[in-house]
């Protein structure tokens, strides 16, 4: 026998589960497809409940933002273009469905990369031992002058590098991001953090231009997020740089007399992370609005959230779906 006193059970109330408030409930469950071979009877099958109900939400409000003339930004980390992600947000930005886009330093030099030669990111452990990580002279030369051009022209850096990527040729636009969005004339920015990038290392970097030019864009976001009221923001994998950047915007904005009192952001990465949470869904909504955190492998989120989103506008707009793409 137990030296311990216990807690009499006997007199415990129950209730029925018939009258208990149930959070899980039949008709949200998984409804696996009758037919395996289109998305909508996948998209539909997926459960309303905790992730399966945010990613609706957020595909809802997406949409929604841009019929109403509203904005939809995204902020893209490098690793989602290392995931392959690029030509999603390229179809993205042709149908119209984004109105702007961010990078960082890294995240531009993987679009330009795959935009001119059709591969990049490195074996960075191996190549680091023998001197040659971020040494390629080809990346370098076309980033940092094309930063001494947007200095010198009074353009943004992200404007810039589209501008050379086109300039160059145009068949860029169907494999770069900065491409397509200066194709389209929607706003692409690039925020550097000095220091970061392979292309800081090469003799030809000149840290006043590129920081000119960064600055313009940090500019030219900011007047984006003063129009924000209404629209949606998307942080796709950057856990630092960007969320940072991005809540400097939105005290900018409000200091300048912005409603913000409506918006709607995410954050999608393949594990939580502080900035994120605090800079992107928690900290900016508090006024109003609504964030979201989802938690997945970028290759395989990303896409399930780009055909989702672009098969409801497509709905929307009484757009006949074709056969085996719903």
């Amino acid at each position: 026998m137990s030296r311990y006193e216990e807690v009499d059970l006997t007199e415990i109330r129950t209730t029925s589960v018939r009258k208990r408030a149930s959070k899980v409930q039949e008709e949200k469950l998984y409804r696996p497809p009758a037919r395996l071979d289109g998305f909508g009877g996948f998209w539909d099958s997926l459960p309303r409940i905790l992730g399966g109900s945010d990613l609706r939400a957020l595909v809802e409000a997406v949409v929604t933002s841009r019929e109403r003339g509203r904005p939809v930004l995204a902020l893209c980390g490098a690793h989602v273009l290392k995931t392959g992600m690029g030509p999603g947000l390229i179809r993205l930005i042709d149908r119209g469905a984004l109105s702007g886009i961010a990078f960082h330093g890294a995240g531009a030099i993987h679009d330009v990369e795959l935009g001119l030669w059709g591969g990049t990111s490195e074996e960075v452990a191996e190549e680091l031992a023998s001197g040659r990580f971020g040494m390629a002279r080809e990346t370098a030369a076309f980033l940092n002058q094309a930063a001494r051009e947007a200095a010198d022209g009074e353009e943004g850096f992200g404007e810039a590098l589209g501008r050379h990527l086109l300039r160059r040729d145009r068949a860029t636009a169907t494999r770069s991001v900065l491409a397509a969005a200066y194709r389209r004339k929607i706003p692409a920015t690039v925020h550097v953090a000095i220091g970061t990038d392979i292309v800081h290392q090469h003799p030809d970097f000149d840290g006043a231009a590129t920081g000119a030019a960064s600055a313009r864009d940090f500019r030219i976001l900011a007047a984006e997020v003063m129009d924000l009221e209404g629209g949606t923001v998307l942080n796709l994998g950057s856990a630092v740089v960007l969320p940072e950047v991005f809540l400097k915007a939105v005290s900018v904005a409000r200091n300048l007399g912005a409603p913000l009192d409506r918006i709607t952001t995410a954050v999608f990465d393949f594990i939580r992370h502080y900035r994120p949470m605090e800079n992107v869904v928690r900290r900016p909504t508090l006024q109003g609005g609504r964030g979201y955190y989802l938690v997945g492998q970028h290759e395989i989120l990303l896409p399930l959230f780009f055909h989702a989103w672009l098969r409801e506008a497509g709905k929307r707009k009484g757009r006949r779906v074709r056969p085996g793409t719903n």
